[in-house]
């Protein structure tokens, strides 16, 4: 157990559950809650795809730019603070969406909501998968990251349950913004404030160097972010306008996140039997399987297992890309993690905004689809080539 700073015994369980609901709250509430509850708003709201795409990447840019602001070398305060900060300031958010009703508001809220959710990913997982560390529990990392699964699931079901009830998309985004509230009031105590060898600001520490394979995995992580993420914003739209394939709709984004639960451990077991650089490869090349189905599939069975190959790697591929980058980093992990961030936000912000008008244009989400596929699979090649200090 660890020792707080108030003379508590943090249990490294009791922080892994913590970070667990602080990345549900913050990843798998507040960034893909989005998913499930655009039909709504775009039945509501007459939204085109290019309007929801725009939703998307206003998210995706202060995505972006919190994991910038991440990345900065010193800022005020510790890391829980700043993450918890980001946790309600996403939770408020998220809340706030079903109580505006213009497409500027719209934009201002997803683009807190991103910002924040970047922080609490960068942050938290720099305090976690320390204090784990120090407790000698590392191995307890695969719960602090599923917890983007379990928010995709928990909220894949509310927003069934509510749409089933007849309730419109203000009262879905309220519900989703009291449920990510709820798990902040929870990660407070369950994560408490503690030195735990950390300096009480979050220092710059030394500078990372970057080797060729580190640049290689960020170049990869960037179109990662690119190739999951118009899968991820339409999985759901697609589904619909589907008339072979709209009875799953209610079905599909629960079965990402169901997915997406064991998917850690899944990945992290391969890296342990195959190293960390083909773990990452092939769940870049499972994912594009996957986004392709997403686009060409006419049966259930095709777009179930595309739901089930997006939300069991998009997890995967996050923890195994921290997880190699720490790896390959001597200095300061959190600052190579934001970088990572910034990254994958650059290729994420493109993707649906360059889907919506591509759909605009020809009238399908194909074309868009195949290139995100692709890109993945360039991810994939990129790390499993690049992978001695002098290749």
């Amino acid at each position: 157990m660890i020792e707080s700073a108030t003379g508590g015994r943090a249990r490294p369980l009791g922080i892994a559950i913590g970070g667990l609901l602080a990345l549900a709250a913050a990843m798998g509430i507040g960034r893909f809650v989005h998913t499930p509850i655009l039909p709504y708003m775009v039945a509501g709201l007459g939204l085109d795809e290019a309007q929801a795409g725009l939703l998307a990447s206003a998210n995706f840019l202060g995505y972006l730019l919190g994991a910038m602001a991440a990345s900065i070398g010193r800022l005020p305060g510790g890391r829980r603070a700043w993450f918890l900060g980001g946790l309600l300031a996403s939770a408020l958010s998220t809340g706030a969406m079903g109580l505006v009703g213009s497409m500027p508001l719209f934009l201002s809220l997803r683009f807190i909501g991103g910002f924040a959710s970047a922080f609490v990913l960068v942050f938290s997982s720099a305090l976690v998968l320390h204090r784990l560390a120090l407790a000698g529990r590392a191995g307890l990392s695969t719960v602090h990251f599923a917890g983007v699964g379990s928010g995709i699931a928990l909220s894949a079901v509310l927003i069934a349950i509510l749409g089933g009830a007849g309730l419109d998309w203000h009262v879905q985004w309220l519900a989703s913004g009291a449920l990510a509230l709820l798990a902040f009031i929870l990660v407070t105590r369950l994560v408490p404030d503690a030195p735990d060898g950390l300096p009480a600001a979050a220092s710059a520490g030394a500078p990372a160097k970057v080797d060729r394979r580190l640049k290689a995995l960020i170049a990869a992580y960037g179109l990662f972010g690119f190739g999951y993420v118009i899968t991820a914003t339409f999985l759901s739209t697609i589904v619909r306008v589907s008339p072979e394939i709209r009875a799953l709709e209610p079905v599909v984004w629960l079965v990402v996140g169901l997915a997406a639960i064991p998917s850690v451990a899944f990945w992290a077991w391969i890296g342990r039997r195959h190293g960390n650089d083909r773990s990452f490869a092939l769940a870049c090349f499972a994912q594009a399987v996957g986004v392709v189905l997403s686009t060409v599939a006419t049966s259930g069975i095709a777009v179930l297992l595309s739901a089930f190959l997006l939300g069991g790697t998009i997890m995967g591929l996050t923890a195994i890309g921290f997880i190699r980058a720490g790896e390959l980093t001597t200095g300061d992990q959190r600052r190579v993690m934001a970088v990572m961030t910034a990254v994958f936000g650059v290729g994420q912000m493109i993707g649906p905004t360059f889907a919506g008008y591509a759909y605009r244009f020809t009238d399908s989400f194909t074309p868009p689809t195949l290139i995100a596929a692709a890109a993945l699979v360039v991810a994939g090649l990129l790390v499993i080539v690049v992978r001695r200090p002098g290749s």
